[in-house]
């Protein structure tokens, strides 16, 4: 290393000298022409005496030919400063390298003594006191045991690759790492057209703007990266970008002599990259912000999105709501018109529908760019660019400062298991290799969803993703993010082809992509570094423990998982986990079974949170239906008006969306899931327009029309949901620690549970309604119904109780169901009831008629007992008569 600066600083000597040198001899010519300029009096003295008109003409030439020449030479040496300026500019990038590179080294053998440190204690840690924070998930699970050495060797490769990513720039400070990868091009500074190699240096400069294009290729000493589009008319040979060392390739373009940028805003531009073959190849930076589609070739350029004045937030982030109730929408589809919906359309007309509902928290799907909209977003092609058909960054913005007014979180279904193939428009074979991004050949696709595979060992591909995590955080300021597809990263098989049992084994082993395990706590590390109240959500169909444990317990770092197995509910063997649309479709009423319907929904890993719904954008896919669908048939095009006889398809089915829905969320998780439309149980599949369908936009529509229109029963579903998601935050029943299920029966179809100061009670029973049922509660004080899927109001019969009023259970104290107390009541037949005793009521503030419960109680109980004086002087009248009668009979 010493040798190398030294040979630097020879290296700048001698361009001092030479520059010296050439000075001097400028000098020199200089006062040769001086002089010749001063005899030239005596020369035309000579000349005229003699004044042939040729030796002047001569003298003249000559005159000119020097001057032409000192000029020359003055240029030479001009540019002879310049080139010393920029060799200076270039020894001191290396030499900065070279201070870069100490660094490196330092750190490394700084890791390389950390971690055989932590490997030499590893067998003393089952005493050590912090053990039961690093290794809680095995203290929870005692499963885990025999699986210790795996879960340490990951937690052990995180911590290098925190390191190793933390010292490429400011050492310890992982975020704001990512940050000077993204942030450049918003800033004015620089235009970042990719990034998939080290970034050691930024070059600023004050009359210039830096471009950047890097390539991740291991020898690309033969490789060439220019830049063109609107701002040199195209031209893929007149700028040429330079390697440094680092395999970052730059271009300074300086501006214009009215001080504009070279670049305008709004323009389109490309890379063109000469392969090793010499081939040429145009390609869309990959980390393009903007990019549109071409209409005239149907390829996707990147935009350099740079406004006069961008998007300024008005609103800070919501809190973290104590529950959460997510609303899975998509921008495009969102509109009542077959077309693209736009981002300031969704805020100004979905999200004020969304907030009035009762949910908290969007999930926007589709927001990264893909060039294939049929697609529904999960191929992605360009990662650092938000989707171009719905609007520009600026509209995205508006939509999320909108959705944060009205105290509503979004986070963002993010795409990171896998891109799409596409070469021409996306990242795959950016470099005209097929493992820039990947690994190399078959290990690097996947087969079933023809897309590409991120290999997650790759600096150069974490510090990509990281830094796509940051960006649209810190810019779009996006509270979280739901990860799409995970199994397919945590496993080298991706879950194709493999029905997971549940066996440990499964989750363990060379089957497990231990990359791609660490690339999940990374990310879950630095998206809560970024925002602490950060949400991040898991789709794993493998059922992986750990999951969503923290990493410092040995866990990935998720706050949710979704339970994948709820929505498409019950197979016909016991066993197997619920499924609602199997029940739907394979199941008479009669044959359900509540057991299995309980103990599938409680089925959680303890301490692992998970997101319960009832159906997603899945099951309303074409090919499929959604609950609605299989519930009303063909009914549910013109059997829906409330000034019809309902139909007995139609009478099933309001009642069973309302109870499907409201026991997923009473009983199946610590958050909550829906899909746009189906709270009102929108009528259509999900059909976005392609070849097959003629392009049409008929299906890629949601009909908030129905559920507005007051003569439909749709309102109805509608008005059902808001009520359960009012009382879901009053009561915050979902992260609740108390939950038990009282009773599970299969002939009279009840299900019946406590969560949090509620309680549930659920008759799937087709025709059974029962009187006077026995219910086992924990609470000792009266209870009276807060909600009732058989109201009128949500399009049921009103059969438990007079709309005007509410009716208080009296307490029983006898022990029954395993509690201290019950109660007795009325349940008809496919009805959902949550009740409150009197004391909950009391602690969340909550009064009945408007008054306070104490007195309604009071009240109740004068009535009760009123009622109760008139029922036994009728009894003692009937009875004297019935003794009368029986005398008169002795006689006879």
């Amino acid at each position: 290393m010493e040798d190398f600066l030294d040979t630097i600083d020879n290296k700048k000597l001698i361009l001092l000298t030479e520059v010296e040198s050439n000075t001097t001899e400028a000098q020199q010519q200089q006062e040769e022409i001086t002089s010749v300029i001063n005899n030239e009096s005596a020369i035309q003295q000579a000349t005229a005496k003699v004044e042939p008109k040729a030796e002047i003409d001569t003298l003249e030439q000559q005159q000119k030919d020097l001057t032409e020449i000192s000029n020359t030479k003055l240029e030479i040496t001009k540019q002879k400063e310049e080139n010393l300026q920029v060799e200076e500019s270039k020894i001191e990038v290396q030499q900065q390298q070279q201070t870069f590179q100490r660094e490196i080294i330092t750190q490394k053998v700084q890791t390389t003594q950390i971690m055989q440190q932590q490997i030499n204690q590893a067998p003393q840690q089952n005493q050590h006191q912090n053990r039961k924070e690093y290794y809680g998930v095995i203290e929870d699970d005692p499963s885990l045991k025999q699986f210790e050495h795996d879960i340490n060797l990951r937690q052990l490769k995180f911590n290098e690759q925190q390191i190793q990513i933390s010292i490429q720039y400011i050492v310890g400070k992982i975020n704001l790492q990512w940050r000077q990868d993204h942030f450049q091009i918003l800033r004015g500074a620089t235009t970042s057209l990719d990034s998939i190699s080290i970034k050691m240096v930024i070059l600023n400069t004050e009359n210039g703007r830096h471009k950047q294009e890097k390539s991740q290729q291991q020898n690309l000493y033969s490789c060439i990266i220019l830049q063109f589009g609107d701002f040199n008319a195209w031209n893929r040979e007149s700028h040429k970008c330079v390697k440094d060392n680092f395999g970052v390739w730059s271009l300074i373009l300086p501006k214009k002599e009215d001080g504009t940028y070279p670049i305008a805003h709004d323009t389109r531009f490309k890379c063109c990259i000469t392969k090793q073959d010499w081939q040429k190849v145009d390609r869309v930076p990959a980390w393009t912000k903007f990019a549109r589609q071409n209409p005239q070739n149907l390829l996707y350029e990147a935009v350099f999105w740079n406004p006069p004045e961008t998007y300024q937030f008005k609103n800070q982030r919501p809190p973290k709501p104590q529950s959460l109730r997510i609303y899975e929408a998509h921008v495009g589809m969102s509109s009542v018109e077959g077309k693209v919906s736009t981002y300031r359309e969704f805020a100004d007309n979905i999200l004020p529908r969304i907030k009035d509902v009762g949910y908290n928290c969007i999930q926007l799907m589709a927001i990264q760019e893909h060039s294939y909209y049929a697609s529904f977003g999960y191929h992605v092609t360009n990662f650092f660019a938000i989707s171009s058909r719905s609007g520009n960054p600026d509209d995205v913005k508006y939509m999320i400062d909108k959705a944060h007014g009205y105290g509503i979180m979004v986070i963002m279904d993010c795409i990171h298991s896998h891109a799409s193939s596409n070469v021409l428009d996306g990242i795959s074979q950016f470099d005209g290799t097929d493992h820039q991004y990947s690994h190399s050949g078959a290990r690097g696709k996947h087969t079933q969803w023809d897309s590409m595979l991120f290999d997650y060992s790759k600096y150069e591909v974490l510090r990509f993703l990281l830094s796509n995590i940051a960006f649209y955080m810190e810019v779009y300021q996006f509270d979280g993010f739901r990860f799409d597809a995970v199994t397919s990263i945590l496993y080298h098989h991706h879950g194709i082809g493999i029905g997971f049992s549940g066996d440990y084994k499964e989750y363990f082993g060379t089957h497990v992509d231990v990359d791609g395990i660490v690339y999940m706590m990374l990310v879950n590390d630095l998206a809560h570094m970024i925002h602490p109240h950060a949400i991040t959500i898991a789709e794993d169909v493998s059922g992986m423990p750990t999951l969503c444990r923290e990493v410092k317990e040995g866990g990935m770092g998720f706050d949710f998982r979704l339970s994948m197995f709820t929505p498409d509910m019950v197979k016909l063997k016991i066993q197997q986990p619920l499924q609602w649309i199997k029940n739907l479709k394979e199941l008479k009423d009669e044959e359900w079974s509540m057991g299995h319907i309980a103990f599938s929904l409680t089925n959680r890993r303890w301490k692992e949170k998970c997101v319960a719904y009832s159906e997603s954008h899945d099951q309303a896919i074409v090919g499929d239906k959604t609950h609605a669908q299989w519930l009303f048939d063909q009914d549910i095009y013109h059997g829906m008006s409330i000034n019809q006889q309902m139909s007995v398809r139609v009478e099933r089915g309001i009642a069973l969306h309302k109870m499907i829905r409201l026991l997923t969320i009473g009983l199946g998780g610590e958050a909550y899931l829906n899909f746009m439309g189906n709270e009102f149980g929108h009528p259509e599949w999900i059909d976005f327009p392609r070849e097959g369908n003629g392009f049409s936009y008929h299906y890629s529509r949601r009909q908030w029309n129905l559920s507005d229109n007051p003569t439909l029963r749709y309102t109805q579903l509608r008005n059902f949901d808001k009520a359960f998601n009012e009382l879901e935050e009053q009561f915050h029943w979902l992260t609740s620690g108390h939950q038990y299920v009282t009773l599970t029966h299969d002939g009279d179809k009840l299900i019946v549970f406590e969560r949090g100061d509620l309680l549930f009670i659920f008759n799937f029973h087709p025709t059974n309604s029962y009187e006077h049922y026995r219910i086992g509660t924990n609470w000792g004080t009266e209870h009276v119904i807060l909600l009732d899927s058989d109201s009128r109001n949500f399009g049921g019969h009103n059969r438990l109780e007079p709309a005007t009023k509410k009716i208080f259970f009296p307490i029983i104290r006898e022990k029954w169901q395993g509690r201290n107390n019950y109660i007795q009541l009325y349940i008809p037949s496919r009805t959902a009831i949550i009740l409150c005793a009197e004391q909950n009521l009391a602690k969340h503030g909550i009064q009945i008629n408007g008054r306070p419960i104490h007195q309604q109680s009071q009240i109740q109980n004068e009535a009760k007992q009123q009622e109760e004086g008139e029922v036994s002087s009728q009894l003692k009248t009937e009875i004297e008569v019935v003794q009368k009668q029986v005398e008169e009979v002795k006689l006879q």
